[in-house]
């Protein structure tokens, strides 16, 4: 079951999510030794990536105990400024005290099959040829319906084994590597982040409208048992939603 808190404010929701990081990093830390997270890409979370990089909350995450991946990037070189790992060091990683060891990116010099099956297996590695199971994952959500790399009516819709997959994307013209829907329900926490007022509607169909995962791939995710789905919207985005 999914649950979902408003903010009046892009601002107040990304200091929330930031609060929400440092809480469940130290807990998770404490009982565990460590804490995984899966960053999203697009303009929505550098908010958050730039108040993580500065105080106070730079210093209150245990950064050495911190790994980082990437729930999806884009097939683009890792100098790119739109290559999803390259945004979030410039704005994040780079300017915080986390081992370079600890920070895991998409390998895009290999082709977009091989860079799949290869993040799949540091996945695998990293987990102990466990099932992994990420202590968070961040998401956003297109106005088109996708979230990560799941868009409408692609191929990866329907992959039921790999973990993480390849997907030509003919509306960007590009290819993407993704997280499946399966690896990220099987996260502990699901946090999806959703600002602004171009949102509203399809905000509204994902999480109040029939069910049609194909056209509107966010709804495929939903959590494990176990597991806990998040949104944190601001007031805009919320502004079509009828049951809250």
């Amino acid at each position: 079951m999914s649950k979902i808190k408003i903010f009046e404010t892009e601002e107040l929701l990304s200091r929330s999510t930031a609060d929400f990081i440092v809480k469940l990093s130290a807990k998770t830390i404490e009982k565990n030794g460590k804490f995984t997270i899966a960053l999203s890409g697009g303009s929505t979370p550098d908010k958050l990536f730039a108040l993580l990089a500065n105080p106070p909350y730079n210093k209150q995450l245990d950064w050495k105990n911190i790994f980082v991946f990437w729930g999806d990037e884009r097939y683009l070189p890792a100098t790119n400024p739109s290559n999803n790992s390259h945004q979030a060091k410039k704005i994040l990683l780079s300017n915080v005290h986390i081992p370079a060891e600890n920070i895991f990116p998409v390998p895009t010099r290999f082709t977009p099959a091989k860079a799949a099956a290869h993040y799949e297996q540091t996945l695998k590695t990293f987990f102990k040829n466990d099932f992994p199971a990420f202590d968070l994952i961040l998401l956003g959500m297109g106005d088109n319906g996708h979230t990560a790399s799941l868009f409408p009516y692609t191929t990866i819709l329907e992959e039921k084994t790999a973990l993480v997959k390849e997907v030509f994307v003919k509306e960007v013209d590009m290819f993407r590597i993704s997280f499946t829907a399966q690896l990220i329900n099987h996260a502990k926490t699901i946090l999806f982040l959703v600002t602004g007022k171009k949102k509203a509607s399809m905000l509204q169909t994902i999480l109040e409208g029939k069910e049609n995962i194909e056209k509107y791939p966010a709804q495929m995710i939903k959590a494990d048992k176990g597991g806990k789905l998040l949104w944190y919207v601001d007031k805009a985005a919320s502004s079509k939603l009828k049951n809250i």
